[in-house]
């Protein structure tokens, strides 16, 4: 059985057709991330999933149970984290947890239990008894993720989880994903940041104008683009290193300005490599770092999706 099947999924609004025939499985366990643009088709993907909206034509069950007709059952099994913290401020960090542990009918023992376990777990204790309105965003962030695992679910959908916050809760946060899933918690997330994408997710989908572009591992994906090779390099002083003049060495496809490195993207790295110690020379700087990189994902997702970082500007998923 799986935890989630996506069968031919199609939704239209008004005119607009958010989906079109949208097919995957996540198998019970794994962390499974959903990638797209803005637009493409992420969000009502997730709406049906959850049980927020139907689709217009097409199935969704959630441990073989058809979220439409038998939504509650559905529901029971799984924890949702919104991107925007739904927690009530003028609560304390304790009635915010226990009023969730009764929307789901936990039980009295077991989520007194539980409450005081996830508070530890997410470094909440201390603060257990203080209303939220005074909590940052990570310690928002933190509550909202412990009141999504209250009922012990067996599926968690994960919505941009660790979107601009701190890094002690961005390390927090990581870390329980990787707990739950070694628990057998099916995780499915969605992510802005590709990256965290695929170092976290076993298997990816990625999304685009309402379709399913490609589903497999990170790695298989990064395979089937394996003409995107690139050099990183660094040089000093960066300053005086154009990317237009980096444009101009021999089998150079594209440069990408990467913090104080250059990404230059080749189906010849070898050859590139002459090239820039070349231009190194010629400029009187010197190369400080080097060195070859296959595709990333975020080279996947681009590919897949079509976008234009060169004219558009780096794009994110939502």
């Amino acid at each position: 059985m799986y935890a989630i099947e996506a069968l031919s999924l199609s939704k239209r609004f008004g005119n607009i057709q958010a989906l079109s025939g949208v097919d995957f499985a996540v198998n019970e366990g794994e962390t499974f991330g959903f990638l797209g643009p803005n637009g493409a088709g992420k969000t009502t993907t997730i709406r049906i999933l959850t049980g927020i909206s139907a689709p217009t034509e097409g199935t969704a069950r959630i441990f073989g149970r058809d979220i439409v007709r038998d939504t509650i059952a559905a529901r029971r099994q799984m924890g949702i984290v919104h991107e925007t913290s739904n927690i009530y401020t003028d609560l304390s960090a304790w009635q915010n947890l226990m009023f969730t542990a009764e929307l789901y009918n936990v039980s009295r023992k077991d989520r007194e239990k539980r409450g005081s376990d996830l508070l530890e777990l997410f470094g909440l204790s201390e603060r257990r008894d203080d209303k939220t309105n005074g909590f940052s965003k990570g310690m928002k962030r933190r509550l909202t993720l412990a009141m999504g695992l209250i009922n012990h679910p067996r599926l968690l959908f994960l919505d941009e989880p660790t979107s601009g916050l701190d890094v002690q809760s961005n390390l927090i946060i990581r870390d329980v994903i990787r707990e739950l899933n070694k628990t057998g918690v099916t995780v499915f997330l969605t992510t802005h940041n590709i990256e965290e994408a695929n170092l976290a997710c076993d298997r990816v989908a990625i999304i685009n104008r309402g379709h399913i572009a490609a589903t497999d591992s990170p790695e298989r994906l990064k395979h089937t683009i394996r003409s995107v090779q690139s050099i990183e390099v660094a040089f000093e002083p960066v300053s005086l290193v154009r990317v237009d003049d980096l444009e101009q060495i021999p089998r150079v496809s594209e440069v990408r300005k990467q913090g104080d490195k250059f990404r230059l993207i080749t189906e010849d790295p070898p050859g590139v490599l002459d090239g820039v110690m070349e231009y190194a020379k010629d400029h009187h700087i010197r190369v400080i770092s080097v060195k070859t990189l296959g595709p990333s994902l975020e080279d996947v997702f681009i590919r897949l999706t079509g976008l234009d970082i060169r004219t558009k500007g780096v794009k994110t998923v939502d």
